[in-house]
């Protein structure tokens, strides 16, 4: 048998919308993958799992249970940030090889327990479930940066603005939850990671938030409805990113980048990335295929656990660290309403 015939059994904590929309469809589509134990927040409700997308899988009620099972070779996690790192560093303490949903963890002190605890077993993978955002056009970006067609890169802007918790009658969602959520707000982490990926680290940022609604249907939120950042880049590139869950007719997440000779910009809901030369006009790109990423997720981490010489998918525990860091700071920098070093 070869490696890529090698069979694998998952379990999966955490059985929600991203589970079912998009990482069962994959896991579905890679040869001898099976489902063998699932658990949820009920019982019930992973029996429910079982029957629609699994009904080869067993269902467990408790979820430490799965994660020593010797009938589990891969721990799938696609629970709320505030239960990743006690998940993880369980599996990993029990010979199990680690993919989590996105956003890495509750808090730095947590991702940075997962993060060591990877190092501790190099010979199982881990990763975290990547930003979709920009994956399609991203390698052309940094191909562009990279042969200077925008000179000198100095200033970025970003905005990532939706309605979602416009609606004061609406139930606070997981997201506005920090006992649930931790300390991720909107979609900063995601955009951190994209950014940090094409430009390089942030080492400073300055912000201010604010919670708009800060009761629903008798729950207290307590993450901010918005949030305006300053980053620095140690490149020296400075840049503004605008968050915000209560914006009425928002415009579509976009990108940026100004630079000495010209600007680049990406709109992350079309794909669209454009380049306009100083003088010019802006005007779209066609990403070769060469350069085209997709959704290969599923695909990337089962082929690591099949051979230990086939790439680590992305991004890794490591990875992860750098935009919790910049989250956390940014949570200092509210608190503090000065400028905070990115360490």
């Amino acid at each position: 048998m070869t490696a890529t015939e090698q069979p694998i059994r998952i379990g999966i904590i955490g059985a929600g919308g991203i589970v079912k929309s998009r990482h069962m469809p994959g896991l579905r589509a890679i040869p001898n993958v099976q489902i063998t134990q699932v658990t949820n927040r009920s019982l019930a409700s992973a029996e429910a799992f079982c029957r629609e997308f699994a009904p080869e899988a067993q269902a467990v009620e408790r979820w430490e249970e799965l994660a020593s099972s010797p009938e589990v070779d891969v721990v799938w996690v696609g629970t709320h940030p505030y239960m990743h790192a006690e998940m993880t560093c369980y599996a990993l303490q029990h010979g199990k090889h680690v993919f989590t949903q996105a956003r890495m963890a509750a808090s730095l002190p947590e991702a940075n327990q997962m993060w060591e605890a990877s190092m501790r077993y190099p010979e199982l993978v881990t990763a975290i479930c990547p930003a979709p955002q920009g994956m399609h056009g991203g390698e052309l970006v940094k191909k562009l940066l990279a042969e200077g067609a925008i000179g000198t890169p100095h200033q970025v802007l970003l905005h990532s603005f939706n309605d979602a918790w416009l609606d004061a009658a609406k139930p606070a969602h997981w997201r506005q939850q920090s006992d649930l959520s931790g300390i991720q707000i909107l979609t900063l982490g995601i955009y951190t990671e994209v950014l940090q990926h094409w430009l390089g680290h942030i080492v400073e940022v300055e912000a201010r938030g604010n919670v708009v609604i800060p009761e629903r249907a008798g729950v207290e939120v307590d993450i901010p409805d918005f949030v305006n950042v300053m980053a620095k880049f140690r490149s020296g590139i400075e840049a503004t990113m605008l968050f915000s869950g209560v914006a009425a007719h928002a415009p579509t997440d976009k990108l940026w980048i100004f630079g000495s000779e010209g600007t680049l910009s990406y709109d992350f809901n079309t794909d669209d990335l454009q380049l306009g030369k100083r003088g010019g006009k802006m005007e779209s790109l066609t990403v070769p295929t060469e350069l085209q990423r997709s959704w290969t997720v599923e695909r990337d981490f089962i082929a690591a656990v099949r051979d230990a010489k086939a790439p680590r998918p992305r991004p890794g525990f490591g990875e992860g660290m750098n935009y919790m860091r910049v989250v956390h700071a940014v949570w200092q920098a509210m608190d503090a309403q000065a400028a905070v070093r990115v360490v």
